[in-house]
């Protein structure tokens, strides 16, 4: 498991300094219903906006 997860959406409720994440937990879903093989093609549904 990740020790630190970073984030660059300051927009989020989760961001903190630095650009961390502090969710307790993370939920990266796909964009269809075909397998993602680029990080364009995932959502974080963890964010909740500030």
């Amino acid at each position: 498991m990740a020790k630190d997860v970073l984030c660059a959406v300051n927009s989020c409720t989760y961001w903190a300094e630095e650009n961390k994440c502090n969710a307790e937990s993370i939920f990266v879903a796909y964009h269809s219903s075909k397998q993602p093989t680029q990080s364009e093609e995932t959502d974080c549904k963890t964010f909740e906006s500030k």
